[in-house]
Parts: C-alpha cells; structure tokens; sequence
C-alpha cells in the first residue's frame, strides 16, 4: 500500500478561506501537515477561515492557524512568513491559490481592473515565494495556480489569462533557481471546477464550456486537491519547473 505521509511538515495554503484553497488545507492536513490558513481579511474570509481552522484543530489540536494578509501588499506577505517562522520554525510547503478576477474587454477593461488583477494574481505569487524561501526549509515544494485561461485565452480574461501565464512561466524560473536547496516549484492548471465563482457563469456559457471537456463533467476541488498533495509529496519528487493540467481534457 502507498500512502502519502506529511506528519511534521508545515504548509501555507494562500486564499484558503474558501473553494479550493479550502480543500487543499483539509487533504494536506488529512496528510498529517499543519496547515496556515490565508486569508485577505475582506467579506465574510476571516470567519470562513476561522471555521476552516477550528475545523482542523478540532480533529487535530494546534495543527492550523490563521493569518490574514493581502498577498498584493509585500509587507504584510513579510510579516506573514515571519510569523510561520516564529509559530513554527520554517515552512515546508507553499501553495499560490489566492487569486480574483475582473472579466471584461481589453477595450472595455479600465486600469484598476488590469491592476489589481495583476498585483493579487502575479505580484502577489512572486512576493510570497521570494518571503517564503527565506524560510522554507530544504528539499520542500512550491505549487501555485495557473489557470487552462492561460491556453485558452477566454474572451474577457486578459488580465487574468496573463497573469496565470506569467504565474506559469514563473514556476518554470524558481525550478531553476531554487533546485540547488532541493526545493521544487511547479504549477497546475485547473479547467472548470465546480465552485462557487463557478457557479456564477451563466449556464448557457457553462453548457457550451462542458462540451469542450471529453470526460463530460467539471471537476470537484477534492481533484485539485489531490494533485497538490501528489506536487508535495515524495511520490513526485523528481517533478519540477512543471505545470499540470487538470480539465478532463480540455484542448478547446
């Protein structure tokens, strides 16, 4: 039997308050990690985050803690790390997940909406893994989101499908760059996933997006989560500088 053992390792889970990035911190912590929760500390995210957090603290005592920060701002990602730091003593794994979206037409798109796209989706990657290899220890594993937006160039998405490119191509740079300690980076790239946003498509768009994906259905965040598990564990651990699709398919 193969399993997967994280007990003693430490994660960062960034926008984790809800959707994927909330399953993502509940399999790594089914793996035995602890678990730091991100959250950007608008809406409702801080009480998400602390229900996550006293969820995985009830089946596992002082096993996740919540920090709230907005990846775009260098300074509180800093504070961020330090504080693991200072909780925990180092950082095993970073998962890159907080992200937003402002659709609409280059033409139509005013600068805010191009801006803070790019300085939560891009910026705020590269600051958290510039902070978090400060104190990551050896031979862990970076894994941030790209997007099937940056293949498909989906209308209204420029902003977007850019930055998860550039998220992309950042990962194929820190492969390099970080391989001397042992420290692995790559990217996944999720289709259609059946979360909330998702659920605010219009369902004609979604039904024309469906016929695109040959297994037929859009993917759960438990399937997201099981790759990122598989990107952190020693079962892929001559994987890096790699960005895996995950879109039942989807070749547009």
């Amino acid at each position: 039997m193969i399993s997967i053992d994280l007990q003693g390792k430490t994660a960062l889970v960034t926008g984790a308050s809800q959707g994927i990035g909330a399953q993502v911190a509940r399999t790594l912590h089914r793996a035995g990690a602890a678990v730091a929760i991100n959250h950007p500390g608008v809406g409702n995210t801080a009480n998400d985050a602390e229900a996550l957090a006293g969820e995985l603290n009830r089946l596992r005592p002082q096993s996740a803690l919540v920090l709230a920060a907005d990846v775009a701002k260098p300074a509180e990602v800093q504070s961020m790390m330090q504080e693991i730091q200072r909780q925990w003593g180092g950082l095993d794994y970073l998962i890159n997940n907080a992200a937003i979206i402002r659709d609409r037409t280059i033409a139509k798109m005013d600068l805010e909406q191009w801006d803070a796209v790019m300085a939560v989706n891009l910026s705020g990657v590269f600051y958290c893994c510039k902070y978090a290899l400060e104190i990551m220890r050896d031979h862990g594993s970076i894994v941030s989101f790209g997007s099937i937006a940056a293949l498909q160039g989906f209308f209204g998405q420029a902003n977007y499908a850019a930055a998860k490119a550039g998220v992309q191509a950042m990962m194929r740079v820190l492969s390099r760059e970080a391989a001397r300690r042992g420290i692995r980076a790559n990217a996944v790239a999720p289709g259609v996933i059946d979360t909330s946003m998702a659920a605010t498509i219009p369902e004609s768009v979604r039904a024309e997006m469906l016929k695109q994906v040959p297994l037929g259905r859009f993917g759960t965040t438990q399937e997201v989560a099981e790759v990122i598990l598989f990107l952190c564990s020693p079962l892929s651990s001559y994987m890096s500088g790699q960005t895996l699709e995950i879109n039942g398919g989807w070749r547009g």
